[in-house]
């Protein structure tokens, strides 16, 4: 039964080229894209950060007047690094441009 169905399909396939190009040319463009924003979604949700404990990482920063993320000052960097103590170190990572690369620097 399955076999007449596949060669009845590939039949109808041969007579009509044209359908036969845009249905081949839209699962092509479907499983691509699909391929596409899963290696992004798996590359920046699920894989781990490649650093050492990336799960006891996390994002200090301050408020600016307007409500909105503000990096911290070196010296806000020494007072946490002298203050506190259930913090294990520090580090800044600052990003000047995008498509840049970002360079960490520790508080002294």
């Amino acid at each position: 039964m399955i076999m007449t169905d596949l060669r009845y399909a590939f039949r109808q396939l041969h007579k009509s080229p044209g359908f036969t190009a845009v249905a081949v040319l839209t699962l092509a463009l479907g499983i691509g894209a699909n391929t596409a924003i899963f290696s992004v979604i798996n590359s920046v949700l699920f894989r781990p950060l490649p650093y050492y404990h990336s799960d006891r990482l996390i994002d200090l920063f301050s408020l600016d007047p307007a409500g909105g993320r503000d990096g911290l000052s070196m010296a806000e960097l020494q007072d946490l690094r002298a203050q506190v103590n259930s913090l294990e170190d520090l580090a800044e990572a600052t990003a000047i441009a995008r498509l840049q690369p970002i360079s960490l620097r520790a508080a002294p």
